[in-house]
């Protein structure tokens, strides 16, 4: 990439988190950003890399976060998953796309079934931004009750469910509704826009039922 225009990405990348920083700041809250913004700035700094090469940097920063975390192989049997935010992250794909870190199993006599509509709530942060040091604020819609998101449970073909990938869909075969987790999701599942980039996220979701 050309130095003059990596460097005019990098200045205004910094000021769109010093922007964030000081709202944060100023209203003593933390504020989250876009993800449509996180998206342009994921694209921004995976120009001129090959795929390869940008394959290379989403394992390096997923392994760097899961290194800091108690992590199991597998899921257990029994399927009795620990719980809490010191619970570890299971791997749950046999490629290790997926880890998933039980918060609140929510209420299992109540699972999500295929064709139901299931609201979430959610954070997400881009793994390579983390491990590069970048403090930007989370992405999502978990700070604002006016946005909501959902998608229909074993679909993947609907835009509005597919948008957010597979990643967020796959919890619920081991949680129940009004549940909790943390994710750490390779592109492979993760959302759509971002897959070419090839962008990790850590992810705290919460799923609602739909209320009717």
């Amino acid at each position: 990439m050309n130095s003059f225009v990596q460097t005019r990405q990098e200045t205004i990348i910094e000021l769109i988190i010093e922007f964030y920083n000081e709202l944060n700041m100023r209203y003593n809250h933390k504020i989250l950003l876009p993800a449509t913004i996180l998206v342009i700035l994921s694209a921004a700094c995976s120009k001129e890399k090959s795929y390869s090469e940008l394959l290379r940097e989403e394992e390096k920063a997923t392994n760097w976060y899961l290194s800091g975390q108690r992590v199991e192989t597998r899921i257990p049997a029994d399927s009795i998953l620990e719980t809490g935010k010191d619970a570890p992250f299971y791997r749950v794909d046999k490629d290790g796309y997926i880890y998933m870190q039980v918060v609140e199993l929510g209420d299992t006599s109540d699972m999500a079934e295929t064709g139901d509509i299931v609201y979430f709530r959610y954070a997400s942060s881009n793994l390579k931004w983390m491990y590069n040091g970048n403090e930007i604020p989370p992405g999502g819609n978990a700070g604002n009750l006016n946005q909501s998101a959902s998608f229909i449970y074993g679909n993947y073909q609907l835009s509005s469910s597919s948008q957010y990938g597979q990643g967020v869909q796959i919890p619920l075969q081991f949680v129940g509704n009004n549940s909790e987790v943390n994710l750490v999701l390779r592109s492979y599942y993760g959302f759509k826009e971002t897959q070419s980039e090839c962008v990790p996220y850590l992810m705290n979701i919460k799923y609602f039922k739909a209320e009717y």
